[in-house]
């Protein structure tokens, strides 16, 4: 099936970028990209994401890389929690998802913890980032807004975070104690060339 002339831009944008791209019908082909790219990983670890959980990639990587996953979702303790997501920095493979993916090729990502926007910038040896074609937006302008009015409001529904976006569904830029939105990261130009993978899939997937 021909790719869509907009996925094909986003595709060339990512690759001046240096970020390989990739793109998939659906999730089957998704999860064998990211069989091939992680098969001789020691460990792998992943960004919280519901788009790897819709795709099936999380159940994917819990029954075929048993050894060498580690899910801070099955953590017994905030401390074990924390312990997690310190030893993504040392991970062969980060997997995660992107708030915004824009015309231009760079991601969007606003935190709380800060500790996925942190792994995708440095230490684990390659990111991959899963994109439903929803996440694609035309310009940064539109990444801010995509966030402020559908990725961090639905997120702290399903957190149950006390916060102005959950009650109204858009950014209030709040003060609240249970914010989600902390630490705001851009990815431009890579200096490592193919670090990043970026797969485009062709579903609507996640927030």
């Amino acid at each position: 099936m021909p790719i869509d002339s907009r996925i094909e831009g986003v595709m060339a944008a990512l690759k001046r970028n240096k970020m390989k791209p990739f793109y998939v019908e659906n999730c089957d082909q998704l999860k064998v990209i990211i069989r091939e790219l992680v098969k001789n990983d020691k460990l792998i670890t992943i960004g919280g994401s519901m788009t790897l959980r819709e795709s099936g990639v999380t159940e994917m990587l819990e029954e075929e890389f048993s050894g060498a996953f580690l899910d801070r979702s099955a953590a017994q303790d905030r401390e074990e929690v924390e312990e997690i997501m310190r030893a993504a920095f040392n991970s062969d493979t980060f997997i995660s998802s992107t708030n915004a993916l824009t015309e231009d090729g760079e991601l969007y990502n606003v935190d709380g913890n800060g500790n996925r926007v942190s792994a995708m910038i440095f230490g684990p040896r390659q990111v991959i980032v899963v994109a439903g074609i929803n996440k694609i937006v035309k310009d940064m302008a539109e990444a801010v807004k995509r966030v402020e009015t559908v990725a961090a409001p639905k997120n702290t529904v399903r957190l149950e975070c006390d916060t102005p976006c959950a009650r109204t569904g858009e950014c209030a830029h709040c003060h609240s104690d249970s914010r989600i939105c902390c630490s705001y990261v851009r990815l431009a130009q890579q200096r490592v060339p193919n670090r990043i993978k970026v797969i485009i899939v062709n579903h609507e997937l996640g927030y």
